[in-house]
């Protein structure tokens, strides 16, 4: 298999050259239809994927006193206007006409004068601007951050205290702010505990509200406090909580009336509320029962409970984001913990979602291993707080359907309390109005930010698209990764708000029906064989991929929070991550060469072939890496060559390797070397680390690879052949 790259839209050079970097911004079609008409007849989904926040090693950044807009539709310059003459240009959006600032004309890059089309907002698509204080409501909040804890028997019982703990005392310093950020704590059980730590105290103190049904603050002024002002009495806590509830006898879980506290304790500033959970909530306002009967759990008819059991959690996220805050869940369980509800605070107030099942720091300790990694980036990571994006799109294309955690506050602006580099967002679009009058159109995001410095930011990406008006033309330009991440996007909802079949009939229509439209327009002979154009051979391959994904999986065991979850992944991944969710990478490294390498800091980086996603493709004589986004398996064949299992994985032979390996030693050998080095190079591209689990042929771990061999038939599911037949039967109807 080859690997699959984002499509270029078919610009010329010089337009090419200025579009935006499709790791920030990409849409399904890079050839826009004219008409709606012309869009139903493809039967193709329309729609942008967006990474508006991600890490970026080079970034503009523009602090000239006017930033320059259209007067009509407030479009920021960019490099697809046209100037009519130095002192006009043409919005690419609207078309209006508008003046160009006398400031603009001056270039400060280039220190010349009279060239406003070689500024850099005009030289780049994506740019950020230094907003002035038009752009801010309120004077730039500080960084604040709470952490709001779960100390019940079942949370000191699995030890994730002792890794978080640890984790902030690392980090603390590294946590985004300036000398203004705040922090503070809250732990609950029963009943609600906050602590005291204002400066000059000689140790943090205490305090316990157990009336939940009315929870107050104790003491509103001393719990968030100056991270630099307390920072010894916050170590000294960060030093004692893990010890301070080790005898405790507390089963219940009163997570509610902390939020509550949270919110009431957040809203003067605004700022991250990072929720630590272990169970079902179980006292005061927000509790829930268990609604997963394990019996269901292959059932191949009707799966129940995707959505909500109350409106609790999405009431407080919608207070928190109207408030600047934005409520992060690390949910990290035993048992079922009804995340269809709990997600609702993280999904409506911009938050994000960690999950970790079946969670415990010495029984488990992968996942502790992987808590420990995704704290130093949560921790650590950028963050902008009280944002708001806006996307605009050329005169007769339009929005209706965003995805992503946030709340929508009118028509077109999407609410972000926080954001983070690892939020993707996806929109639907429909062409509203024939776009016969231009051959080009765009699309703007805009991310209006505070950073964690205090200073009030706009970034802002632009992409420009060419229109067609022949059917050939819009088959040929189907970016097919994206169409597949917007379709996974829509079948979630649609598993929600009808069901979760409704949502697999959607995703095989969606394969059949554009195949099949593509086919008479090839021509209008009954084909035996099935005709997909080149930019949509993989389509089936992705589809039957999603259907076998946890999120729509079904006749499989899979547990309801697991789905749940692989449902929030879907809503919120950017495309990069979301893709080796639904179709992993698969390489066998027991002969990696330097052949085809590449050079990465010092380090010669191998480049095996990918691998088709099939048994057949594991020989018993080898060793292979599968690369699922979070997390790593390596598979080693009962044959696989004694020399490599000792030079990589340091064991005699294939009987002596443990059942349960998660680490490669650093051996002084070539293999070694190689393996590592090429392992390390797919880590560094992506925000959260992936654990590694070494599974050998024939142990019982063994079924959790092989489901992702995506192109075998399971009990439930067709192999890639039977697929494709089923898909060309229903074509032939």
């Amino acid at each position: 298999m080859t690997p699959v790259w984002a499509p270029v839209p078919n610009l010329n050079l010089e337009l090419k050259k200025l579009n935006c970097s499709p790791d920030s911004f990409r849409c399904t079609l890079t050839n826009i239809p004219q008409t709606q008409a012309l869009l139903n007849k493809a039967k193709l989904p329309l729609g942008l994927l967006l990474h508006p926040f991600r890490d970026l090693t080079q970034l503009p950044v523009i602090t000239s006193n006017t930033i320059v807009r259209c007067r009509s539709c407030r479009t920021y310059i960019n490099p697809f206007v046209s100037f009519i003459d130095q002192r006009r240009w043409k919005c690419n959006l609207c078309y209006r006409v508008n003046d160009v600032p006398e400031e603009f004309m001056y270039n400060p890059l280039t220190r010349s004068y009279g060239e406003p089309h070689k500024r850099p907002e005009v030289q780049n698509s994506t740019v950020e601007f230094i907003a002035s204080s038009d752009y801010m409501l309120r004077p730039p909040q500080p960084a604040v951050y709470l952490f709001v804890l779960d100390v019940s028997h079942n949370a000191v019982e699995a030890g994730y205290l002792t890794i978080l703990c640890q984790s902030l005392l690392e980090n603390l310093d590294k946590l985004p702010g300036d000398s203004r950020t705040r922090i503070g704590f809250m732990t609950f059980d029963s009943t609600v505990h906050f602590y005291n730590l204002q400066e000059g105290l000689s140790q943090p103190q205490m305090l316990i509200v157990s009336d939940i049904d009315d929870v107050f603050l104790p003491t509103p002024d001393s719990l968030l406090v100056n991270l630099f002002e307390s920072k010894e009495l916050i170590k000294d806590l960060l030093d004692a909580l893990p010890n301070m509830f080790t005898s405790t006898r507390e089963t219940h879980s009163a997570l509610g009336p902390a939020l509550q506290a949270a919110f009431k304790l957040m809203s003067p500033t605004g700022g991250r509320v990072s929720v630590f959970q272990t169970q079902l909530p179980s006292l005061g306002a927000g509790l829930l029962q268990s609604r997963e009967d394990p019996n269901q759990r292959s059932s191949t008819k009707v799966v129940q409970h995707l959505g909500p059991a109350t409106d609790f959690y999405k009431k407080l996220a919608l207070d928190c984001s109207g408030q600047q805050t934005a409520v992060d869940l690390f949910l990290l369980s035993s048992q079922y913990s009804d995340l269809a509800s709990l997600a609702c605070m993280s999904k409506y107030s911009a938050g994000c979602i960690y999950y970790y099942p079946s969670f415990h720091c010495t029984h488990n300790p992968s996942q502790a291993e992987k808590l420990q990694k995704d704290l130093k980036r949560y921790l650590t990571r950028k963050i902008g707080f009280e944002a708001v994006m806006r996307i605009r799109c050329t005169k007769g294309l339009s929005m209706h359907t965003f995805h992503g955690n946030f709340f929508v506050r009118s028509t077109d602006l999407l609410s972000l309390a926080n954001i983070n580099p690892d939020a993707g967002f996806a929109v639907q679009l429909s062409i509203e109005e024939s776009l016969t009058d231009t051959s080009l159109v765009c699309f703007q995001t805009a991310l209006l930010y505070t950073s964690s410095k205090g200073e009030r930011r706009i970034r802002v990406h632009t992409l420009c698209l060419p229109v067609v008006s022949s059917l050939a033309d819009v088959y040929a330009g189907v970016d097919v990764q994206a169409a597949i991440c917007l379709l996974a996007n829509m079948a979630v909802d649609r598993s929600v708000s009808s069901s979760l079949s409704d949502a697999r009939d959607a995703l095989v229509n969606a394969v059949v029906d554009s195949l099949s439209a593509y086919g008479s327009t090839v021509s209008n002979l009954q084909h035996s064989a099935l005709i997909a154009p080149s930019s949509l051979k993989l389509f089936p391959l992705y589809v039957l991929a999603l259907l076998k994904q946890k999120a729509f999986r079904t006749g499989t065991s899979t547990r309801l929070d697991d789905r749940v979850y692989a449902m929030c992944q879907i809503k919120s991944q950017p495309l990069v991550h979301l893709m080796k969710m639904i179709h992993p990478n698969l390489y066998r490294i027991d002969r990696l060469t330097d052949e085809g390498a590449i050079h990465v800091n010092d380090r010669v980086v191998p480049q095996p072939p990918l691998q088709k996603l099939s048994a057949e493709k594991l020989t018993r004589e080898g060793a292979f890496l599968m690369d699922c986004g979070s997390v790593f398996y390596i598979w080693i064949g009962k044959g696989c060559d004694n020399n490599f299992i000792e030079d990589v994985l340091g064991y005699p032979n294939f009987a002596s390797i443990p059942q349960k390996m998660t680490h490669l030693p650093e051996l002084d050998t070539l293999s070694s070397e190689r393996a590592r080095s090429f392992i390390t190079w797919l880590r560094d591209s992506r925000p959260l680390s992936p654990v590694l689990h070494v599974v050998k042929d024939e142990s019982p771990a063994k079924a959790e690879f092989f489901q992702h061999l995506i192109e075998d038939r399971t009990e439930a599911a067709f192999s890639y052949y039977e697929f494709l037949l089923h898909v060309q039967q229903q074509i032939c109807k």
